[in-house]
């Protein structure tokens, strides 16, 4: 038997009425499609014993109300996630990554109804640091944020199922689920948007290090677009062209980072560029201290492209022919080091609106 009833939450008024008659895949598939749930692709059924045998991971209580997801407000436990686990196709071990990457979407912080509902084509980005990352299979290498890697695609579509099932953050909205998502064009991290910190790569203490947080595994979530690329494929001699570089990429009026002061960047270097970079005896601070300086356009520029804004008072004081900062500090800065060989690198943007949390797994 197929129970979808723990897929939804219990004030759901047809809770209890979803069990299919067999567990067949295709008939779950089917099912799904027409009720508008599910991300459009098949799924695992959650058949009663594969939740069961989900949960056997997590040491919790499988039916703690973690929180309400906007703009359904469905309540979010770990027995509903571990439904949703199962559908995306997750080992039991990734069960506390994923109670821990919905914990931090339910900080108030986050403003999960905002990245839930608006018309931009934001993401919840998942990224896992320290020992989850080895013990539970992610690739933190070669290809990190591509296919192929069972962790790393199937966290990250969990996370999503969960926000479809449990927020109501479907494309084509409900009756009980609000408006739904209303992203004008949506965007491919939409399906699953999950990679791993390199830390062996590093130069650097892992990411949630720098944030005072010591802990042995953390999931870290945040509101972003999909990633923008940089390449430097000649530089030998220092920090500085690759970090000119990424900076062209940061400075673009595009990107909701342009209105939104506040607004985070996520700089995900790869080993050969931080290699470079520290071998210069640059920290982790130096980069984003060097990219708050040079990711700057004239302060008119942003005046003649933008009628509202939200800036702090400083940079509303700054003359027209004045660089203005696309953040308004260097700790919005975000610097870690992910994916394998080659002269790649990555910006990646915030919707604004929105706060990266790290959490601690379990």
């Amino acid at each position: 038997m197929v129970d979808i009833a723990s897929a939804v939450p219990a004030h759901d008024p047809g809770a209890g009425t979803h069990v299919l008659p067999d567990c067949l895949a295709e008939t779950v598939y089917a099912w799904l499609e027409e009720r508008g749930w599910g991300d459009g692709l098949p799924v695992v059924p959650p058949t009663r014993e594969r939740v069961e045998a989900m949960l056997t991971a997590y040491e919790g209580d499988p039916d703690e109300v973690i929180g309400a997801l906007p703009p359904r407000l469905g309540e979010a436990t770990p027995r509903v996630l571990a439904v949703n686990a199962v559908m995306a196709g997750c080992s039991p071990r990734l069960l506390p990554l994923l109670v821990a990457a919905i914990r931090g979407i339910c900080a108030p912080e986050f403003n999960l109804r905002g990245v839930n509902s608006t018309t931009h084509p934001v993401s919840v980005m998942v990224l896992v640091h320290g020992e989850a990352v080895r013990a539970a299979g992610f690739n933190a290498g070669t290809g990190t944020l591509g296919p192929g890697n069972r962790a790393n695609a199937t966290l990250g579509r969990a996370v999503r199922l969960a926000l479809l099932h449990i927020g109501g953050g479907t494309a084509k909205g409900t009756a009980d689920s609000g408006m739904g998502d209303a992203a004008t064009h949506g965007q491919p991290s939409k399906y699953t948007f999950c990679f791993a910190e390199n830390a062996e790569a590093s130069p650097w203490p892992v990411y949630p290090r720098a944030l005072g947080l010591d802990a042995r595994s953390a999931v870290t979530v945040a509101g972003m677009e999909n990633p923008h690329n940089i390449h430097d494929m000649e530089t030998r001699g220092g920090p500085a062209p690759i970090l000119d570089k990424t900076a062209t990429v940061m400075a673009t009026f595009g990107v909701n980072n342009a209105v939104v002061s506040s607004a985070e960047y996520f700089i995900v270097l790869g080993p050969e560029h931080a290699a470079t970079i520290a071998g210069a005896g640059w920290a982790r601070q130096d980069v984003q201290a060097y990219l708050f300086e040079k990711a700057r356009r004239p302060a008119g520029d942003f005046r003649r492209h933008f009628q509202s804004s939200m800036w702090r008072p400083w940079m509303r004081a700054l003359g027209d022919d004045d660089l203005q900062p696309m953040t308004e500090t260097a700790d919005n800065i975000r610097v870690l080091v992910a994916g394998g060989p080659g002269k790649h690198s990555l910006v990646i943007p915030s919707w604004g609106l929105t706060r990266s949390v790290t959490t601690p797994v379990g």
